[in-house]
């Protein structure tokens, strides 16, 4: 399984040999979904917070007496059945969304949106994005050179989630060259995950053997590290 390789504009310098275990996986609809649904509940925050009827203040006194009234029985104006009361089985900050992941399980389908957008098309290699400035100029150039010369036309006019810049490692001139185009994102290998594949159409890879290196490791060393 090979890929074309391309320079920072557009054109093809070379191949590059692919792992099966990263990019041959058959797409498994369910396997995805379970790990992206929970990458996201473990990313939920609870913010949502409601006062119980002993958390809102006021209400200390009985409204009126028991008997002789004629109206029904109140012992507060903050009972949950009172406007301005507490409310009775709201959302607390206090609810933990988390679940658990198996690790095996969330390596997997790393590599299965991987061989996805492989299939379809939308991984592109580049062998290395020669900025001698962080300049958002040169950003842009490099974006319309790779749509021009891969015929990934979206790369340069697609508005929203348009492509994952993924690094072996930090680069600031690459950081800070893209960092003011709202729809591209620039991320390391080591902390690519298949939310961060799945939002994007487009993965661009620089410097493909090292970054290639750094996946195949997080795939393969992962599901061998379980068997142990």
């Amino acid at each position: 399984m090979d890929a074309k390789i391309y320079s920072h504009d557009g054109k093809e310098v070379g191949k590059i040999s692919l792992p099966e275990a990263v990019f041959g996986l058959k797409w498994n609809a369910d396997l995805v979904h379970e790990v992206v649904v929970g990458m996201q509940a473990n990313a939920r925050e609870a913010t949502a917070h409601t006062k119980g009827r002993g958390e809102v203040r006021g209400g200390g006194k009985k409204p009126w007496r028991q008997k002789g009234t004629g109206r029904a029985r109140h012992g507060s104006i903050r009972s949950p059945i009172w406007v301005g009361g507490g409310i009775s089985h709201g959302p607390r900050n206090t609810t933990d969304h988390s679940v658990k992941i198996n690790k095996k399980v969330k390596a997997k389908a790393l590599a299965t949106v991987l061989s996805k957008k492989f299939t379809d098309a939308e991984v592109v290699f580049v062998d290395s994005f020669s900025l001698t400035e962080p300049k958002t100029a040169q950003g842009k150039m490099v974006l319309k050179s790779l749509a021009s010369g891969t015929g990934q036309t979206g790369l340069s006019t697609k508005r929203k989630n348009t492509a994952l810049l993924v690094l072996p490692s930090r680069n600031d001139v690459v950081e800070k060259s893209f960092r003011n185009f709202g729809n591209i994102e620039v991320m390391q290998a080591k902390d690519v995950s298949p939310v961060d594949l799945l939002t994007y159409k487009y993965v661009v890879m620089t410097e493909p053997d090292s970054t290639l290196e750094i996946l195949t490791k997080r795939v393969v060393g992962t599901v061998a590290a379980t068997k142990k």
